[in-house]
């Protein structure tokens, strides 16, 4: 079992806050022999469709003295469980979580611009001390 990221129990309140049904605190998935592990499962009811959402959320803190090595990183593991969600629970959309500070410092950045620009990734951002959601980039 992976470590949880700093932000973790944030996220998972942040979200609960946002009237999201927390469905897996870890959701495994097992392709081959392998296990991955993306950090959150989710759900809402949309009322006016009478269906649920589901969501998984990856959750990176950005914390290592250099933020394009952590991006490189948290690339690779988005692809990778993106890739597999869609053979296994296509009804799932991905989401990568980061702090407000994060977004700030690499998402505004232009090499975080192109890659909101050619929507290589789907992004949750949320505030660290008030624990919500402040937005969702799909």
């Amino acid at each position: 079992m992976p470590a949880k990221d700093i932000y973790h129990d944030t996220v998972r309140t942040a979200l609960e806050k946002d009237d999201w049904i927390i469905t897996h605190d870890l959701l495994v998935i097992r392709w081959g022999r392998r296990d991955l592990y993306i950090d959150l499962g989710a759900q809402k009811l949309i009322a006016a469709e009478k269906d649920n959402e589901k969501i998984a959320v990856e959750i990176k803190s950005f914390i290592s003295k250099s933020p394009i090595n952590d991006l490189e990183k948290a690339l690779g593991q988005y692809i990778l469980y993106y890739d597999l969600l869609a053979r296994l629970q296509s009804e799932r959309i991905l989401y990568l979580a980061i702090d407000q500070e994060t977004y700030i410092d690499v998402f505004e950045d232009p090499i975080g611009q192109v890659l909101l620009e050619n929507k290589r990734l789907k992004l949750l951002v949320f505030d660290e001390i008030k624990e919500v959601i402040l937005q969702w980039i799909p």
